[in-house]
């Protein structure tokens, strides 16, 4: 089972669940965790090969990665704690693992908030994975990723974020980069799947007003689900919308929760 951390509150029976994003962990939520465990009980999770979920003997021999096997994980860890419904909160490639896990068990999915949300990669994002394709077995992968990095949050305001998301990405093995990489190659049909299909459970999308490759995809998404999702843009920030602008990114989602609880 993926590693995971649990923030009681005794005086509340709901659940927040954290999911990071692709060379992330569970750390990335530090400025959430105080403000939400005023208010809820919090599980933040490790996906395979992150954080404290190191690779195991039977991972290594499966021979590529799934957003079904990843969104499994997720689903085993709060089947295992017997949550029987939570509100998830995610970032980047974990809104994807959120979406893909809401497909599969959605009554297990009291509502989703989408943080730097990814449903659809543009041409700039397609060429950049084409280029890591190509290159994955050849340059170092925090090369890559500290390419990717700059290229989504090329700002100065966004330097924190890249910095927390490089140094995260330190921690991971080239083989389980590699892995991760690969799961871009499926990506495109189940984004299209996503953005055709709006699942019925309340979904905030939290953008930064700076994350040129992925809002402009997101607007028109939420125009399109209009029954179940709602848009709120964060000024001056980037891709990372909870480590850039923390004090916007708690108010706005805490107060989703509590109207959905």
């Amino acid at each position: 089972m993926i590693a995971y951390t649990i923030y009681n509150n005794d005086s509340s029976t709901e659940w927040v669940t954290f999911v990071h994003g692709a060379g992330g962990s569970s750390s990335i939520w530090f400025k959430q965790i105080r403000e939400f465990q005023k208010h809820f009980n919090v599980l933040l999770l490790d996906l395979r090969g992150h954080g404290d979920s190191k690779p195991t003997l039977s991972a290594g021999f499966q021979k590529k990665y799934t957003f079904q096997s990843i969104a499994q994980d997720v689903f085993e860890v709060i089947d295992h704690l017997k949550i029987e419904a939570s509100h998830f909160v995610g970032i980047s490639l974990g809104t994807i693992v959120i979406r893909q896990l809401a497909e599969m068990h959605p009554t297990r999915v009291k509502s989703m908030i989408m943080g730097g949300a990814i449903l659809k990669m543009n041409f700039r994002s397609q060429i950049l994975m084409k280029l890591g394709n190509i290159f994955k077995y050849v340059l170092p992968y925090l090369v890559l990723y500290r390419f990717f990095a700059f290229v989504i949050m090329p700002k100065k305001n966004h330097k924190q974020s890249r910095l927390l998301f490089i140094n995260e990405a330190k921690k991971l093995y080239q083989k389980e980069f590699i892995k991760w990489f690969k799961l871009t190659a499926e990506i495109n049909p189940v984004l299209r799947w996503f953005r055709q299909v709006e699942i019925n459970i309340p979904t905030l999308y939290v953008m930064g007003e700076e994350d040129y490759m992925f809002l402009p995809s997101v607007r028109q998404v939420v125009e399109k689900h209009y029954k179940t999702a709602e848009l709120f843009v964060i000024e001056n920030c980037g891709h990372v919308v909870n480590v850039e602008q923390p004090l916007h990114f708690n108010t706005a989602v805490i107060t989703f929760v509590q109207s959905k609880a």
